[in-house]
C-alpha cells in the first residue's frame, strides 16, 4: 500500500486530508509539525509527503531542504500545500526541488490529481532507475563509480536535466574544408562534482539502464536545437546522437524519433544516429528492426569506432547504414603505420564500394589529414579542427563559416 506523509499545522486541514487519503485507500502518517515531519520521513521512508509551506520553527521550505540532503530521502516525491500564491513563493519551492504546488482551499479532485500524477510519473522513472535491474558484475564497481551512480539516479529521478549540456564536435568535408555536420556529446556539470567526464557517465548510465531517460533528453534536445539552426539559415546541417543497446532495443524507439521529428517539423536526413559494432552484436534482430523503422523515414545511421568491434560484414551489408566513423585508434599516426596504414585504406575503399561515406575520428594531426586527403576519405573530425564545444561556441563557427585550412 502507498504510504502518503501529512505535515500540516493546522488539525482540522491535517484531518480532512486524513480522511481524503485513507478513502482512497492510501496509508498515511501524520505530523503537526516541520521536527516531526522530518523525524517521520526519515524513519518511515513514506512515497509521498504532502507539506504545509507556513509552519513554525521548521517551516515547508526547511522541511524540504533537510530532505533533499539526505541520500535516503532525496527523491521523495514532495507536493507543497499552501495559502500563499505569490509566483516567488511558488518559484523559490520548485527551486528547492518541490514536485508541485497545490493553493489552500484546494478541491479533492485537485489534490487526488497531483499525488496520482507524481507518483505515476515516480513509477515511470523507476522503470529504468531500479538498482534490482544490475547484474553482479554490474554491482561489483569502486567506491567511486558507486558515488557516481548514487548521484545520477538522484538527478534523474527529480528530473534535474538543467545539470547536463550537450557539446557538438564539428565534422569538417575535407575537400571543401567547411563544417557539414557535428557529433552530439553529453556533458554533466553536478553542483558538487563539478564536471564530470562522459568515460564515466556513460558506462554507468549504460550498465544500469540510466542511459534511456538520459538518451530521450538528448534527442529531443538535439532535435530542437537542430531546427533553430536549420531557421537560422543552415539548413544543410546534419547532427548525429550517439545510441546505446538500452535506447535501440526499446519498442516505443522508433515511436520517440518521430515525435521528436514531428515536434520541431524538421527534416528526418538532417538527424543521424550513431552505433558501435558491438553494440548492434549484442541484440541483431530487435536492432536491425528499430534501425529499419527510422532508417525508412529517412534518419541517417552510422556505424562508430568502426573497425574496433566484432560485427561481420555480413551484419554490415544487411543494415542499412549511410556512413563508417573509422575509429581513432587507426587514424593515430596513420601516415608512419604501415598497418594502420593499409587497414584505414582499405576501410575507406570498402566502405566507398558499398556507397558509404566515410568519416574519420580523432584527426589531429596535418600529416593525418593529408593521408585522408589521399585516400579521399570525405570528412574528417578531431582536435586538429576543433574540440567539442557548447552550443554557442559551435554557433558562431558556423556565423564565421570557419573552414578547415588547407582545404
Amino acid at each position: 500500500m502507498i504510504k502518503i506523509l501529512v505535515i500540516e499545522d493546522e488539525e482540522s486541514v491535517r484531518e480532512n486530508i486524513l480522511d481524503l487519503l485513507e478513502a482512497e485507500n492510501y496509508d498515511t502518517i501524520s505530523a503537526a509539525n516541520g521536527k516531526m515531519g522530518l523525524h517521520l520521513a526519515f524513519s518511515e521512508a513514506p512515497d509521498l509527503i504532502l507539506c504545509d509551506l507556513m509552519m513554525p520553527e521548521v517551516d515547508g521550505y526547511g522541511v524540504l531542504t533537510a530532505l533533499r540532503e539526505q541520500i535516503l530521502t532525496a527523491t521523495i516525491p514532495f507536493i507543497f500545500l499552501t495559502a500563499r500564491s505569490a509566483r516567488s513563493d511558488f518559484r523559490q519551492g520548485m527551486d528547492l526541488g518541490a514536485d508541485d504546488y497545490l493553493t489552500k482551499p484546494f478541491t479533492r479532485a485537485e489534490l487526488l490529481n497531483a499525488i496520482v500524477s507524481r507518483l505515476s510519473k515516480q513509477a515511470t522513472l523507476k522503470q529504468y532507475i531500479n538498482p534490482k535491474n544490475l547484474t553482479h558484475e554490474t554491482k561489483a564497481v569502486s567506491p567511486e563509480a558507486q558515488k557516481l551512480e548514487m548521484y545520477l539516479r538522484h538527478t534523474l529521478e527529480r528530473r534535474d536535466f538543467r545539470q547536463f549540456q550537450i557539446y557538438y564536435q564539428p565534422i569538417v568535408h575535407i575537400n571543401s574544408g567547411k563544417i557539414i555536420a557535428a557529433e552530439s556529446l553529453l556533458r554533466w556539470q553536478h553542483p558538487e562534482l563539478g564536471m564530470v567526464s562522459p568515460t564515466q557517465v556513460i558506462p554507468i548510465a549504460e550498465s544500469t539502464g540510466l542511459i534511456v531517460p538520459i538518451g530521450e533528453w538528448i534527442l529531443r534536445s538535439v532535435c530542437k536545437q537542430t531546427k533553430l539552426w536549420h531557421d537560422a539559415g543552415f539548413s544543410f546541417l546534419h547532427i548525429a546522437v550517439n545510441l546505446s543497446v538500452c535506447e535501440l532495443i526499446q519498442p516505443e524507439f522508433s515511436q520517440k524519433i518521430i515525435k521528436f521529428l514531428l515536434n520541431n517539423n524538421l527534416v528526418a536526413d538532417r538527424i543521424g544516429l550513431e552505433l558501435t559494432e558491438s553494440m548492434i552484436m549484442q541484440n541483431v534482430d530487435s536492432a536491425l528492426q528499430n534501425i529499419q523503422k527510422v532508417n525508412s523515414l529517412g534518419v541517417q545511421i552510422a556505424i562508430d569506432d568502426f573497425g574496433t568491434g566484432y560485427s561481420s560484414l555480413v551484419y554490415l551489408k544487411q543494415l542499412p547504414v549511410n556512413t563508417l566513423k573509422i575509429d581513432r585508434y587507426f587514424i593515430q599516426n596513420v601516415a608512419s603505420d604501415p598497418q594502420k596504414a593499409a587497414i584505414t585504406t582499405a576501410l575507406i575503399q570498402m566502405a566507398h564500394n558499398m556507397n558509404l561515406k566515410v568519416i574519420a575520428e580523432g584527426v589531429e594531426t596535418e600529416q593525418e589529414l593529408e593521408f585522408l586527403r589521399t585516400y579521399n576519405c570525405d570528412a574528417m573530425q578531431g582536435f586538429l579542427f576543433s574540440r567539442p564545444l557548447p552550443a554557442p561556441e559551435f554557433e558562431k563557427m558556423l556565423i564565421e563559416d570557419k573552414r578547415l585550412v588547407g582545404a
